[in-house]
């Protein structure tokens, strides 16, 4: 068993959370997931134009983590960008300013995801190909845990938990 995933700092609010190929129906793409940790390492580095020993130090990780983290993030993209894929923004190991999964001002986790605890699940998700989810599965609610098996075609962040109303997240 490996070490577990070190949190990052991810200090910014980020509402837009899928982007796709004009002309396209959502649930024909193949989907690529970028965390909102990946994005944050994008943001500093090429946004905020740090250096990578600087926005390691901001995210609270090690310089050669935030290479490697950025480089795979600007791979996603590409594949996305090259092969005409949509990109779904969710999940990743962070913690919001205050390390207590609150939010910028206070506002709590970005988009209501991952809340309480500022974390999230990571890695690919999408159609045809390697690293996806697939048809079955289940989907969870970050808040209350609640489990209910996918539906085809519909995204987990699209269904609500019949609980507490929170966006569901796929397991």
């Amino acid at each position: 068993m490996g070490r577990p995933r070190k949190r990052r700092m991810v200090d910014f609010e980020h509402n837009v959370r899928h982007f796709k190929p004009s002309g396209t129906r959502l649930n024909e793409l193949e989907e690529v997931n970028i965390t909102i940790d990946e994005l944050e390492s994008l943001r500093l580095s090429y946004l905020e134009k740090m250096k990578q020993d600087a926005a390691a130090e901001k995210m609270q990780i090690h310089q050669s983590t935030f290479q490697r983290t950025l480089q795979r993030t600007v791979q996603k993209i590409a594949d996305a960008l090259v092969h005409g894929k949509s990109i779904r923004v969710e999940g990743g190991d962070y913690t919001m300013p205050g390390k207590d999964g609150t939010g910028p001002m206070g506002q709590g986790p970005v988009g209501g995801q991952n809340q309480g605890q500022g974390r999230g699940q990571r890695g690919f998700r999408g159609g045809k190909g390697a690293g996806t989810a697939g048809p079955g599965g289940e989907c969870v609610c970050p808040n209350c845990g609640h489990e209910q098996a996918h539906q085809a075609g519909v995204p987990c962040p699209q269904v609500k938990c019949p609980e507490c109303g929170t966006a569901m997240v796929r397991k």
